[in-house]
């Protein structure tokens, strides 16, 4: 990670985690029905994303502020495998399906086709440009090839919160929060990052935790309470333009 001002050796784990890296996010995405044609079956590798990136400036230098980057994202992927000698979704597999038995997660890889019944996904990428994005490969398939059902993900996010999946420490490490920029705060009113966590206010007093995210037609939300107790999760056909498929959250 050189060029341009980046240096990987100061850059931390936690900070990719935390999105406080400052490594700018350049991800490929498409604004046009054409260029969604055009890319919809091209395959990145990590090395690709990683060099995409390195060819801007870093937002801001390590640790100095926030911004939400999918580019460290792919970082992660590569240190696990590097430290574990498996890709993500195999250590992802071992440590979190299987103990949790979430049978209705899969990783699809590089395959464009989803298993059925699924929901469709549609793009409006202007006025009267609704296009069906159903059948696309994800720009970082290691990370964006998950497909789950609203039944697993709240299982997953109520054994997160209530401490059946992590270390009561390693569970407070992910707490830690740090202000969001002002532009995501538009996004998530009082919203706070911590490792992989949004820390959001409930009107009714306290908070609650979240991580909402979407990728070409998708949109999901989501939410559990701190105590793990109870959870909520929509999925939904995103609508509007899309600028960046891989949506902040």
């Amino acid at each position: 990670m050189q060029g341009n001002g980046n240096d990987g050796t100061r850059i931390t784990i936690r900070q990719l985690l935390q999105h406080t890296s400052g490594i700018h996010d350049a991800l490929p995405g498409c604004t046009t029905p054409e260029e969604y044609y055009q890319q919809r079956h091209n395959v990145y590798e990590p090395k690709q994303l990683v060099d995409l990136a390195m060819a801007h400036e870093p937002d801001f230098p390590p640790g100095e502020s926030w911004a939400y980057s999918n580019t460290g994202y792919v970082l992660l992927d590569m240190i696990i495998q590097k430290s574990t000698g498996h890709p993500a979704h195999q250590e992802i597999e071992i440590r979190i399906l299987r103990p949790l038995g979430l049978d209705q997660t899969r990783w699809m890889g590089t395959s464009p086709t989803l298993p059925r019944p699924h929901a469709q996904a549609y793009q409006l990428f202007g006025p009267g440009s609704r296009v069906d994005v159903t059948d696309q490969i994800p720009v970082d398939y290691e990370n964006l090839s998950w497909v789950t059902t609203t039944r697993d993900e709240n299982r997953f996010l109520r054994a997160l919160l209530d401490g059946r999946l992590l270390p009561a420490r390693q569970l407070a490490k992910m707490k830690q929060t740090v202000p969001v920029s002002a532009e995501v705060q538009q996004l998530w009113p009082g919203g706070r990052y911590g490792l992989g966590l949004v820390e959001r206010p409930l009107s009714c007093g306290g908070t609650y935790w979240s991580h909402e995210g979407g990728d070409g037609g998708y949109i999901t939300l989501n939410g559990v309470t701190d105590d793990g107790r109870r959870s909520a999760v929509v999925s939904r056909s995103r609508s509007g333009p899309s600028e960046a498929w891989a949506a902040p959250g």
